[in-house]
């Protein structure tokens, strides 16, 4: 599947990934959703709702889907909006939750079809192979949306160095700051705001 999947540090980063996509140039045909299954614990609608503001600057047509729990991950009305929409936005929050709603569930299978994806702060770490949990830093089973990359934001110094022991040497441990935007397609990773990326394998500084 060619799908094009942009990981951003915060919500900030959506300006960058309307600016820089050929969707925003469709201006109000743009059909988007937001998923807030991660800030389930923190406000969802909350979630929704920032996000949703920064979408309004680019005149899309949006609208938040309340997949929170299990239950709702089964609802064929949220599947078959996340595989039609144009852009589907990822809230931050707790990747923990978000992978516990998402896997094996047909919301994950829609988000794992959809063709635009943007996944926000920590959430971005349930999209690849590998998937860091932020309790302690130690790798576990991601979705596997992007190959051999482990996504996180960043943490403490002595966490991070954990983290890094336990990664394997083959695998990317990509750390996006705030200010971080990246993009993913076709397998090729592309930086569009790399000031607050960083990217490592072992303990090693390394490229995308």
């Amino acid at each position: 599947m060619n799908r094009s999947l942009f990981v951003v540090g915060s919500r900030e980063g959506l300006r960058a990934v309307f600016g820089d996509h050929a969707l925003a140039a469709r201006g109000p045909d743009v059909d988007v959703v937001i998923l807030p299954t991660a800030a389930a614990f923190t406000g969802a609608a909350e979630a929704s709702v920032a996000v949703a503001q920064v979408c309004s600057e680019f005149d899309v047509r949006v609208e938040s889907l309340m997949v929170t729990d299990r239950a709702s991950a089964g609802e064929a009305y949220f599947s078959a909006r996340i595989v039609e929409a144009d852009l589907v936005v990822l809230c931050d929050g707790s990747a923990l939750h978000a992978r516990a709603v998402w896997r094996n569930t047909p919301v994950g299978d829609a988000i794992g079809s959809a063709s635009n994806l943007v996944a926000i702060g920590s959430v971005v770490s349930v999209l690849g192979d590998v998937m860091i949990d932020p309790r302690g830093g130690a790798p576990t089973i991601g979705m596997g949306l992007c190959r051999g990359v482990a996504l996180c934001v960043p943490s403490s110094d002595d966490q991070l160095a954990r983290t890094r022991s336990l990664v394997a040497k083959d695998t990317s441990l990509v750390v996006v700051g705030p200010r971080g935007v990246l993009h993913y397609a076709k397998e090729a990773w592309r930086v569009i705001d790399g000031d607050d990326v960083v990217v490592t394998r072992g303990q090693d500084a390394a490229a995308l």
